[in-house]
């Protein structure tokens, strides 16, 4: 597996890292923890040494498997989490119960991060993200306070996720910043504009999650796709009927590559966003060792200039149907 580095931080990760959410939350029921046990440590032997997890995923179960699953791998691997929000018993992160509890406050910063170590059997966390921004609490506050911990040795590198650019360069001038945290894919490209030149400048990495579309970018979805009330995307505007049936047209984009290339749809979809900087470290989210290998072998994928400028020509033409997310989720993103 070729690495990479995060932006001019020195912190050097897999090229393909692996988003652990899905293991656990969001994407239907927690999944069997041997199984995943297996899976993880399968990933690590494949090359894989970047993890990504967050205290919310269950909530904390999520990083109770990863720290269980790769106590013996520790030397090798990069494991990411991430605070922000106030965990308790009625928490619903998709935010419709309630209105979403952010709580990015010093103090309680500080208690995520204990919390964090202890579930993931780790002396220092190596990136921790703020997962939302925290109207709140001033940006500064928070690289502050993430500043002490690494000076405590609990943090080795800060990030943001879903920040927005004024956020970005007011964090950095405090605590400078190892990466964002953002979507981006083929159908998701709003940091293109202003989020990735602003990083690139300030030379700040980036971590890109669902970079295969929270499963659409596979090719294997179809407007006659059903979600369990349990799968999040039961509740995004993209993934209505209409959305699916509308976007098709990315997907057969996607299909010509893929077989002009005997790859598949999901590798293209990877492959490109390895392309567009070699600082951009795709996390795609898998609770199957045949799409870890899948994903796995479009870091070896080239795409030639030629194959670039055809996706982007016809991509341009494709307008994404649906939001990413429900208003009151959306809010919470680009601040």
């Amino acid at each position: 597996m070729q690495k990479r580095k995060l932006g001019k931080s020195g912190l050097e990760v897999s090229a393909m890292g692996l988003g652990c959410m899905g293991m656990s939350f969001s994407y239907g029921p927690p999944k069997d923890k041997q199984e995943m046990t297996a899976l993880l440590r399968t990933a690590v032997e494949r090359g894989v040494t970047f993890f990504d997890t967050a205290e919310v995923y269950g909530p904390f179960i999520n990083e109770e498997l990863v720290g269980q699953a790769l106590a013996s791998f520790r030397k090798q691997v990069v494991i990411a989490t991430k605070f922000g929000f106030d965990v308790n018993p009625n928490f619903d992160p998709r935010g419709m119960k309630g209105s979403p509890c952010l709580n990015s406050r010093p103090e309680h910063i500080k208690q995520a991060v204990e919390g964090s170590l202890k579930r993931l059997k780790i002396q220092t966390i190596d990136l921790l993200y703020q997962h939302r921004v925290d109207p709140n609490v001033p940006i500064e506050d928070v690289a502050g306070a993430v500043k002490e911990l690494i000076q405590e040795g609990k943090v080795k590198h800060f990030g943001l996720s879903e920040a927005g650019v004024q956020t970005i360069r007011r964090a950095h001038a405090v605590q400078p910043l190892t990466a964002l945290q953002s979507e981006y894919s083929l159908w998701t490209r709003t940091p293109e504009k202003e989020v990735i030149p602003t990083l690139e400048e300030l030379g700040i990495g980036f971590v890109t999650y669902s970079p295969l579309g929270k499963g659409f970018l596979t090719g294997k979805m179809n407007e006659n796709t059903k979600f369990d009330s349990s799968d999040f995307r039961s509740i995004l505007p993209r993934f209505t009927s209409d959305a699916l049936k509308s976007n098709q047209a990315l997907i057969e984009l996607l299909n010509k590559i893929a077989e002009k290339k005997k790859a598949t749809i999901a590798q293209i979809a990877l492959a490109w966003l390895l392309a567009q900087k070699p600082w951009i470290v795709p996390i795609p989210g898998t609770t199957k060792l045949a799409r870890l290998d899948e994903n796995i072998g479009a870091a070896t994928l080239e795409l030639t200039p030629d194959d670039l400028r055809e996706i982007d020509i016809a991509s341009s033409k494709i307008k994404v149907q649906g939001a990413r997310y429900p208003e009151k989720l959306e809010k919470m993103t680009g601040r």
